[in-house]
């Protein structure tokens, strides 16, 4: 995988990838009654592995506003729910990224070091894809449609975390990542607007040091968190650079 840019082969194969899921949605009859909960054996019930990981949350902006309260309303919205969140968990795990949770109006997904680059920068590669693609190919597909298009903000932040299975056995249960940094991650998106990466110090110091001097700007040091050695306030970053349009 190329982590430094948009290679045209990637970047075709998604445009085809898309297509076809756009086809297959169409073909869709509507939501089934019942659900299905996915099942992972990689981790037993109270079982963890700690690591250290790069944590990426992507939230849709102002989800609740989206129209969804008749039958045609939820069936367009579960289109293009489906739509965009199969493409942005394809993009995720093409980055070697491992999707933990779908919330419905977002995803958390952590990146390890990997194929010679750490799990900083590839996950604001993710990211940067994921922009691209919403803008370049799932926006047109949707201005086609009654629905809104989608915008959606993204926060990343790196550090040891626990990845645990928590619930009941042959119950519901699901991997959780446990530790400061997701906390923290997750509570980035709260100064976020649509449009906007966010990343918190450690990630950006594990970016190349030509995108932290042109890409990343303080964004604030009023965050709420300190390192626990010193007092300082851990200030967050915003990410400006985005990926040369390929069409």
């Amino acid at each position: 995988m190329n982590y430094d840019g948009l290679q045209t082969t990637y970047w075709n194969g998604q445009i085809a990838r898309v297509e076809k899921l756009r086809a297959r949605i169409g073909e869709f009859d509507g939501p089934s009654i019942g659900r299905v909960v996915p099942l992972d054996d990689d981790l037993a019930i109270g079982e963890g592995r700690r690591l250290s990981v790069a944590v990426m949350f992507l939230d849709i902006s102002s989800f609740s506003q989206r129209p969804s309260e008749t039958e045609a309303e939820q069936d367009l919205q579960l289109r293009v729910l489906s739509l965009f969140f199969s493409e942005m968990i394809k993009i995720a795990e093409d980055y070697g990224g491992t999707v933990e949770k779908n919330t419905g109006d977002g995803l958390m997904a952590y990146f390890e070091s990997a194929d010679g680059e750490n799990g900083s920068k590839r996950a604001v590669s993710c990211a940067l894809t994921m922009m691209a693609a919403n803008e370049c190919l799932i926006r047109p597909i949707l201005q086609a449609t009654p629905a809104p298009e989608i915008s959606f903000r993204i926060s990343i932040d790196h550090g040891w975390v626990t990845i645990a299975r928590l619930g009941a056995a042959r119950r519901f249960n699901a991997n959780v990542a446990i530790g400061s940094t997701a906390n923290f991650a997750a509570k980035m998106l709260s100064f976020a607007k649509a449009g906007d990466i966010v990343i918190g110090e450690s990630a950006k110091n594990q970016l190349p040091s030509q995108w932290q001097i042109s890409f990343t700007e303080l964004f604030t040091r009023e965050t709420g968190w300190s390192y626990r050695a010193t007092g300082r306030s851990y200030p967050l970053y915003r990410y400006t650079g985005r990926w040369a349009k390929l069409i």
